[in-house]
């Protein structure tokens, strides 16, 4: 039975990568910080669920979480523990910020290098690093640290597939970027989506096929698709610009 390693998988994206892989099969290993609700999916799935208790904004238990993992053979990662935040920069709080950097970026670093470094022992497997189509932008005014922090997942991916590509790997990376996607992800933002999000369902399903066929970049929904491929045609500035009013949008009653 292959294994696949999912953090983040309390809620939305992870869960539904959770219930997915598991009716392909798979053997699960989740990581989250709400047990209550990694034992309510555990008791609904019909494959052996080993949960793993974890604050992936503590560097130390990143760490740790590897550790315990060292004498696994994960076959899939889907790195996806992540959150945003949104609202102008000078008014953020920058705890706030300096948390979601920790988790977007310092988690999955960690992680994505200590998964890729134990699945060269073994020669193969596939790791999906949870982004956003934010990180295939140039910018995102009223959203500026979580949209950088993507564009450092995605930025790291590309560069990695490119050195496993040289090195005649068997092991594939992609990164995820959907748009707006029907999770608990706006809540924790504090926003209200610009436009209509897809289910966490379809962006999973696109995801999996996605990984099936070795893309490193997937983009789910065929609107999104056609977004990120015809923004390159715009000049920068007014790329950034179009972006600032979408997010500006989404602060709701914020403003």
């Amino acid at each position: 039975m292959k294994t696949a390693l999912i953090t983040g998988a309390t809620s939305g994206i992870g869960r539904e990568f959770a219930i997915q892989l598991a009716e392909k099969g798979y053997r699960l290993i989740v990581v989250g910080r709400r047990v209550e609700r990694l034992e309510e999916m555990k008791s609904e799935l019909l494959v052996p669920v080993e949960i793993i208790p974890c604050d992936l904004s503590k560097k130390k238990e990143c760490f740790e979480l590897l550790k315990k993992l060292e004498d696994e053979n994960i076959d899939v990662f889907i790195n996806n523990a992540g959150f945003g935040l949104a609202g102008s920069f000078i008014e953020t709080d920058i705890k706030k910020e300096v948390n979601m950097i920790k988790v977007n970026d310092i988690a999955m670093h960690i992680l994505f290098k200590g998964i890729l470094q134990n699945m060269s022992e073994v020669g193969e497997g596939n790791i999906l690093n949870v982004c956003s189509s934010a990180g295939l932008l140039p910018a995102g005014p009223y959203m500026a640290t979580y949209y950088a922090s993507k564009a450092y997942m995605v930025s790291l991916t590309r560069a990695v597939a490119r050195e496993l590509k040289e090195a005649r790997s068997n092991i594939k990376v992609s990164a995820l970027c959907p748009g707006p996607v029907d999770t608990e992800f706006n809540d924790t933002a504090d926003v209200v989506f610009a436009l209509k999000g897809i289910s966490a369902k379809q962006c999973v399903k696109e995801a999996i096929q996605g990984m099936k066929k070795g893309k490193l970049i997937i983009v789910p929904s065929i609107k999104m698709k056609l977004a990120t491929t015809f923004s390159h045609l715009l000049p920068y500035s007014a790329r950034v610009m179009i972006t600032g009013r979408q997010q500006k949008k989404k602060l709701g009653n914020q403003q």
